[in-house]
């Protein structure tokens, strides 16, 4: 079925928040979900003692849906962010939302704004946002005893304008997560301790913050909002691990990874320490995310603590390198439609 879409000038979009039709909301009390439905009220009704506001329960999720050159509306992966929503949530001790209703709310809101996902080519999204907060009233520190799901849509342009040009990070002085503490959850808390290092890192002039493990401050862990990966000059993909358990396991990340083994690269899953990195080990850099799939990193400075390095990555200091836009352009290609999805990661949309 073809859908008509709005008319809007898809190629100028921002990373921001466009009100769509439609978002979807469920509740849970006295121990179990309701059904949940579509919604046109884009506000959400809370009490002044809601759990969210006092404690801070909250988690979300983020993908994408596409427009795939034969005119098809589909999304990545929708059951990996169903499986670590639920992880999230057992985290913070909130209920998690059964996956395969997970599955199935994102694609009945997307269905029903079909009409807001960017036309193919348009370099434009419709960014899909789950979330969970504790809405019943708790004066205590405790769990809260109701909590709301929700999902809504945006179309979105690209989250770096800059597209393959490479952009430059800088070493945090703050520490973005505890050792052994939220920091592998994709909870709003874990973003609101980043805000000020990003703001700071954007007023010094970089792009983002790189962060060190908070324990040792020896082993990169990954930005405020994106996983890190790094190419040695033999064509190896280098995935960092978390020294301390503190990296969201980004889909992204693991999404890459497979597309590099099955493009035969060598993929190295292993603890970096950023004296590797300061060495000049590595040829390439990329932050990879939902938001960005991949953006190419083409120096991190060291500046913090009377450090002042400056590492470049010859392959890709100006714009992406081979390796990293190799990764990107086929990842692309399979949520896109136009290369063969081996694993079954695309979900297609029913449009009625």
């Amino acid at each position: 079925m073809t859908v008509e879409k709005k008319d809007l000038d898809w190629g100028s979009l921002d990373f921001g928040y466009h009100k769509t039709d439609y978002s979807f909301e469920a509740h849970w009390k006295d121990g179990e979900w309701d059904e949940g439905g579509l919604t046109t009220d884009h506000d959400l009704h809370l009490s002044e003692c809601a759990g969210i506001f006092h404690y801070c329960q909250e988690v979300f999720e983020g993908l994408k849906a596409y427009t795939t050159e034969d005119g098809s509306i589909v999304c990545f992966r929708p059951d990996m962010n169903a499986e670590r929503m639920f992880n999230s949530a057992e985290r913070l001790e909130m209920p998690g939302f059964p996956k395969d209703k997970f599955v199935e709310a994102v694609k009945a809101v997307v269905s029903a704004n079909a009409a807001w996902v960017p036309p193919f080519g348009s370099g434009a999204t419709l960014y899909v946002r789950p979330f969970m907060i504790g809405s019943g009233e708790v004066i205590g520190v405790a769990p809260a005893p109701e909590y709301t799901f929700r999902i809504l849509v945006t179309p979105v342009g690209p989250y770096f304008k800059g597209g393959d040009t490479a952009v430059t990070l800088g070493i945090s002085k703050y520490d973005r997560a505890a050792p052994h503490g939220t920091g592998n959850i994709k909870a709003g808390l874990n973003y609101a301790m980043s805000i000020k290092a990003g703001v700071e890192a954007h007023a010094a002039g970089y792009a983002e913050n790189l962060y060190l493990d908070s324990e040792t401050r020896t082993y990169v862990e990954e930005t405020g909002g994106a996983n890190v990966l790094f190419v040695k000059a033999d064509g190896t993909l280098v995935v960092p691990k978390s020294h301390t358990d503190s990296i969201l396991p980004s889909i992204t990340r693991r999404s890459l990874v497979q597309v590099a083994k099955d493009l035969g690269m060598n993929v190295e899953e292993r603890f970096v320490e950023w004296a590797e990195v300061a060495s000049g080990a590595f040829v390439e850099c990329g932050l990879c995310g939902t938001a960005a799939v991949i953006s190419p990193v083409g120096q991190i400075d060291n500046k913090v603590y009377g450090a002042n390095e400056e590492v470049t990555f010859p392959n890709g200091k100006d714009e992406i390198g081979p390796v990293m836009k190799k990764l990107r352009e086929t990842l692309t290609g399979i949520q896109d439609g136009a290369l063969e999805d081996k694993h079954g990661w695309v979900c297609k949309i029913d449009v009625d």
